[in-house]
């Protein structure tokens, strides 16, 4: 299909768009912006209409909770480099690709903004470029890909991920196996009062429990526990908590464990000591904070972040690192020096100052150690992050087990082989055994982190703790591997399933209706995702000869039958977060 789209642009830019189709339902429009002189090219908006035909949600890299369709009169999203990505699906309510667009330019800012055009009932699509200035030039490519194949939801976003991985600028980095297992976090179980012995006493139990890597947060490189950032920056220990970082690490590797530690990668506190040698090379300065954000287009900057980060690795032994707040590298929210010319500065762009310097920190740290993990959380989890990150967890999202499903199944569509990691999670002791289980039932097709203080859960808090990460890790390969399937992403993915060519592992997180399709003689798991006390299964065809086995949230075996399941809905008395097991007798 051909597509009539519409440049928008100041008279000085000469703009050309050529549309090339594959086979018939993939088009590429090239574009091509021109100048005669070499300038920073103003805004150019390339508009289309599609016509609003059985499309009932919108999916894109940041829409979390919210898949609506949206209106053409809003703003839309902005994507870069640091944040999500120029990418957006439009699907039908039975789960199928109705629209699927991206941008090849995930580097630079682009404006996203597809909405229901009220007028004619059609969408507009609305791709804007150099809304912010970019660097001098006289010439400027891209590429939108348009696929309106009548395809599964979930294949359209992957196919858009696997067309950046095709892309030299988005080659995504070698993934750890280390990556790929859960892991023990001390910001919600610790948040800044950080303690050597006791993180090494919560690595010991997380070991136990099933944990293989310790993400040590923020807190160990200073006394001040107020949750600002008004003494980062300088990134020593603060010998009170731990001792000796070097001894305190080759302990926790000891067990067996992983070591990763936490920087906030843009800011350097008011009150560290290398405030007065970067203050005036500062992007801007966040008063609730007491922080400035460092201006990674200076190359002492950049210098300066990525031997702080091969130090730690040299010198202490650690395994990888947590890089937090790198969207904050943004120059909407510069102050007014940022955009005055400086000499001292090696780039005009600051997305670009951004690559280089993550480029940097990457060679860097992987010439020294092959399996360095890094891991980035949304939003910053794009095609362009993967080059340079190995783990991409969810947002913060404390004891919200459905945020965490809903962020954990958008990052497994969109990133490829890169680990998904959970928010870390955490739960009331006092809340029931079932109800804490939800929390890991619903984050287990991604890697599970937790944050909780052992010592303070009941006994059957830990064993079901135990039980479903025993169950993920038994069957990490079709979780993590497996081909996903996640239906009704606006209704928050009630169902999600993973399968590969020996099991099929299911859960259910609204209705107790299970409906399987094609299990063939795969062994069958079903894990029931919500409080209800039975599942009613519905097969599209006879499964005689099975056995089904049925579980507790903690693992106990409640009961073990015998069971020809016929093409009628069959009711299986299940408890709340329990797990059943279907399995073909030879």
């Amino acid at each position: 299909m051909v597509h009539h789209i519409e440049a928008y642009h100041d008279s000085v830019l000469r703009v050309k768009l050529q549309n090339e189709c594959t086979d018939g339902d993939i088009s590429f429009v090239h574009v091509v912006i021109e100048s005669d002189e070499e300038i920073s090219f103003p805004q150019v908006q390339l508009a289309w209409h599609y016509p609003a035909v059985n499309i009932q949600a919108y999916w894109h890299p940041g829409s979390f909770r919210n898949k609506s369709l949206g209106v053409d009169w809003s703003k839309g999203f902005s994507s870069k480099g640091t944040v999500v990505a120029p990418v957006g699906c439009f699907l039908s309510s039975d789960g199928r690709n109705r629209l699927a667009i991206a941008y090849s330019n995930a580097i630079e800012t682009v404006n996203f903004n597809m909405g229901i055009r009220e007028e004619d009932g059609t969408i507009r699509c609305q791709i804007t470029l150099f809304s912010e200035p970019s660097k001098p030039m006289k010439r400027y490519e891209g590429t939108i890909r348009i696929d309106q194949r009548d395809i599964p939801f979930e294949q359209a976003i992957q196919a858009i991920s696997y067309w950046y991985e095709s892309m030299d600028a988005y080659r995504p980095c070698m993934i750890p196996k280390a990556a790929t297992f859960p892991m023990y976090s001390t910001w919600y179980s610790f948040h800044q009062e950080l303690v050597d012995k006791e993180i090494e006493e919560q690595c010991r139990m997380a070991k136990e429990i099933g944990c293989d890597t310790v993400i040590v947060d923020d807190g160990w490189q200073t006394t001040d526990n107020q949750r600002g950032y008004a003494y980062c920056g300088d990134w020593e220990v603060a010998h009170q908590k731990i001792g000796n970082m070097k001894a305190h690490v080759q302990k926790v590797q000891a067990m067996g464990m992983k070591y990763i530690l936490w920087y906030s990668m843009p800011f350097i506190g008011l009150h560290s000591k290398a405030w007065d040698t970067y203050k005036d090379k500062l992007l801007g300065y966040r008063e609730h904070l007491q922080a400035g954000v460092l201006d990674p287009r200076y190359p002492e900057v950049r210098e300066y972040l990525i031997s702080t980060y091969e130090t730690a690795l040299n010198e202490w032994g650690v395994d990888g690192f947590k890089l937090d707040f790198i969207d904050e590298f943004d120059l909407n929210k510069a102050n007014d020096k940022a955009l005055e010319k400086d000499g001292r500065r090696d780039f005009d762009s600051v997305q670009e100052a951004v690559e280089c310097l993550l480029e940097g920190i990457f060679a860097r740290l992987h010439a020294r150690k092959a399996d360095v993990m890094i891991e980035f959380r949304q939003k910053y989890i794009g095609p362009f992050m993967r080059r340079f990150g190995n783990i991409f967890r969810v947002a913060d999202c404390p004891n919200d087990a459905v945020t965490n499903r809903v962020g954990t199944i958008d990052l497994r569509l969109f990133s490829g082989n890169t680990a998904v990691h959970s928010d870390m999670l955490m739960w009331s002791p006092e809340d029931t055994v079932e109800n804490a289980a939800l929390q890991l039932i619903n984050v287990l097709f991604a890697v599970p982190q937790l944050s909780m203080r052992f010592e303070k859960l009941p006994p059957e808090h830990i064993e079901m703790t135990k039980f479903w990460l025993k169950f993920w890790r038994e069957n990490r390969d079709v979780l993590l591997f497996g081909e996903l399937r996640a239906e009704a992403p606006e209704l928050l993915y009630p169902n999600v399933q993973a399968r590969n060519s020996s099991k099929v592992v299911m859960a259910v997180f609204g209705s107790p209706y299970v409906k399987v399709v094609e299990p063939g003689n795969k062994k069958l798991f079903i894990m029931n995702g919500t409080l209800h006390q039975e599942l009613v299964l519905d097969v599209d065809r006879e499964l005689p000869n099975r056995v089904v086995e049925i579980y507790d949230c903690c693992g106990n075996l409640v009961s073990m039958a015998p069971l020809a399941v016929q093409k009628v809905p069959h009711r299986l008395k299940v408890k709340p977060s329990g797990l059943v097991i279907l399995t073909c007798l030879k």
